[in-house]
């Protein structure tokens, strides 16, 4: 299926509804207030597989159905989840055997959610089954715009290494390398006598006395993410097979969940959903709040999306769980929207008064319609409401960044040169300078498609494969700007360093080979000849057809150079071989975009400005995330307020604007 689902609402707004936690007195109640807050769609049963069949073969759909006739004569549309997420007691009391263990042994208990390991035959089977029955209960419920197949896959258990997962690793190694001969030389067991000689040998990499193989630990990652993929795709094909008019998704963690691939999900999700939560206390999360938006949006290849969940407030999850400032619930909300959501979901609609999520922000707070985050919400589905006509229009983006899960795992494993080198650090300061340039970036895999954008931005490529490297070649070569920053292209995909010197898989493009890296000890800095300074890494970089643009001054490699320009045929690369201060970063960035001819906004600082298009018109959304008033060069009519804007204007603190302008 291509294109929105045609029974979810343009702009919808609402949330997870749980209704079983409640009196059916208060439904009823529920119902009239999601209608007076302007609610169009909510999500329904994604933790009800309790109630839904309390035993093995029994279902019971009484509740459910009583719901979701309210629900209809409400007017409002349903996603409807798979509840697979939160396996019964009975699941796992009949079969212990499907519970998750921990690579030390440990098998996770239940009064939990997420209680399954994904490789569990009777898992998947019973996930099914639920799957199913629920699919030939509601086959005809004229509601259901969207089936939301569990719920954040992957996101909180990760690898499971129970012998169930063990077997159906060694089976994936099997299909993958073919016997054991090729295992062996793939995964380089010669070093540390690691070979093997019978299959059963093989394990999971549990701990051991000293770092395990990393080439074991990358396809044990590799396994698990496809691990959690099939458990989805199982649900799909069974809801399908039922329906298959209604598309299916899964709501994805798109930055934040290190355990699953999401590069190969993308094709299986009829429309792509995220969820998105800030870290309270990062003082810029605007800043990650777009690097979210713009991955899950590169996800489906720049569709509309939809914002499963995001928080009204404070959530409970986190050290110092920080309520949200006034209108900040509105102005991310709205960021969502200008990067691409199509639809805006919060969890949940009725805080919860017990269990672990009790103190979770939710659409009705504990002090229920007379609250700030009431009067809020009601503001932002009016503001929903003026925007419908901006749904179906994509974002218009500048430049393109880098993102790979394969590259996170890889840059987590032991013996590392310096564990300063946090790879999501990396690619989100990266990210940021190219934010605090107002541009918007998309995000492309190692062996992508890269030819679209004028500019690419490679923070964090430690692992390359041969295919990832002719990318870049080819990318570099037919015109495009590559920037590239220090410990890229250093091994290929199994984890092993190509011959020569480094960075062997960009050697080349580049212009450059690196005799010797060196880290630099905690809190330790190194002067570069552009006036700033840099920390935790520096190198001992040698030309080959590049020009040194910066220059070490002192440390390791003084007179060494910092930032390298290559010409590759039509293209230019570009190489930062050291870390430097938030300055320096920008004007890395600064330089490398007008090389390109990049044009970049001069506007004020923490001003985010998003450009959505369709074929008559441009959407300007101004989101100003400051403390004082921002000028704005910008003109059209404010889709918010009606008002028409000509430029200059000023939009105040912490306001936004969306403005209407006709296409050329």
């Amino acid at each position: 299926m291509t294109g929105w689902p045609t029974k979810l609402p343009a702009m919808g707004f609402g949330g997870d509804y749980n209704p079983e936690q409640w009196p059916e007195s208060v439904w009823q109640d529920d119902l009239l207030l999601m209608k007076e807050a302007g609610v169009s769609v909510v999500t329904l049963g994604v933790f009800s597989w309790a109630l839904l069949q309390p035993a093995e073969g029994v279902f019971d759909f009484g509740q459910t159905d009583r719901i979701l006739d309210l629900v209809a004569s409400a007017g409002l549309r349903v996603v409807l989840a798979t509840p697979t997420a939160a396996p019964p007691a009975w699941l796992a009391t009949a079969y212990p055997q499907s519970r998750p263990v921990t690579a030390t042994g440990q098998v996770l208990g239940i009064g939990a959610r997420e209680a399954f390991c994904p490789s569990s035959p009777d898992y998947r089977r019973l996930a099914r089954e639920v799957a199913g029955a629920l699919a030939r209960r509601y086959r005809d419920y004229e509601p259901l715009a969207l089936w939301h197949v569990n719920n954040e896959l992957g996101a909180h258990v990760g690898p499971c290494y129970c012998p169930a997962s063990v077997a159906a690793f060694r089976s994936w190694l099997a299909d993958r390398y073919g016997d054991l001969d090729g295992l062996n030389e793939a995964w380089q067991t010669a070093v540390w006598g690691q070979r093997y000689h019978d299959w059963a040998e093989v394990t999971a990499p549990v701990p051991a006395p000293m770092p395990v193989n990393p080439a074991q630990q990358l396809d044990f990652r590799r396994f698990s993410s496809q691990e959690y993929l099939a458990c989805y795709l199982n649900e799909r094909e069974e809801l399908l097979s039922v329906t298959p008019e209604v598309p299916v998704t899964t709501n994805l963690m798109a930055n934040n969940c290190i355990h699953t691939d999401y590069w190969p999900w993308s094709p299986h999700l009829d429309v792509v959903a995220n969820d998105h939560y800030l870290i309270a206390e990062h003082p810029r999360s605007q800043v990650d709040l777009s690097m979210s938006a713009g991955i899950t949006r590169s996800l489906g290849g720049g569709r509309p999306w939809l914002l499963m969940e995001h928080s009204t407030s404070s959530v409970n999850w986190q050290d110092r769980n920080l309520a949200k400032a006034p209108g900040e619930l509105r102005r991310n909300s709205l960021a969502h929207v200008a990067h691409g959501a199509d639809g805006v979901l919060f969890f949940q609609w009725r805080a919860s008064r017990a269990g672990a999520e009790k103190f979770h922000s939710a659409m009705l707070p504990h002090s229920g319609t007379r609250s700030r985050v009431w009067a809020e919400l009601t503001r932002l589905s009016s503001d929903l409401q003026s925007l419908v006509e901006v749904a179906g229009s994509g974002v218009v983006p500048d430049v393109a960044v880098v993102w790979d899960w394969e590259n996170w795992w890889a840059g987590e494993f032991e013996f590392k040169p310096s564990i300063d080198v946090d790879h999501v650090e990396r690619v989100r300061e990266l990210f940021t300078a190219v934010w605090d340039h107002h541009l918007t970036a998309d995000f492309v895999a190692p062996e992508g498609d890269w030819s679209r954008y004028p500019v690419v931005v490679a923070p964090s490529l430690y692992l390359l494969s041969d295919r990832g490297r002719d990318v870049a070649r080819d990318y570099v070569s037919g015109g495009g700007t590559l920037l590239v920053w220090f410990f890229s292209g250093m091994v290929d995909e199994l984890d092993i360093v190509p011959e020569g010197p480094y960075p062997g898989q960009l050697r080349d493009v580049l212009g450059v080979w690196v005799d010797e890296f060196h880290p630099l000890a905690h809190g330790a800095q190194v002067s570069l000849d552009d006036g700033t300074t840099a920390a935790v890494w520096s190198e001992a970089v040698h030309t080959s057809g590049a020009e040194a643009v910066v220059r070490f001054i002192d440390g390791p490699d003084a007179g060494a150079p910092a930032l390298t320009c290559h010409t590759y045929g039509a293209g230019t690369a570009w190489y930062l071989s050291c870390y430097p201060d938030a300055a320096g970063l920008h004007d890395v960035v600064g330089r490398v975009l007008e090389q390109a001819g990049v044009t970049t906004p001069d506007l004020p600082v923490d001003l985010e400005r998003v450009v959505r298009r369709d074929d008559r018109h441009d959407y300007v959304f101004l989101i100003n995330h400051a403390g004082s008033p921002a000028t704005v060069p910008d003109h059209g009519v404010d889709l918010l307020t009606g008002a028409e804007h000509g430029a200059p204007f000023e939009l105040p603190a912490g306001e936004v604007a969306v403005l209407r302008r006709p296409r050329p």
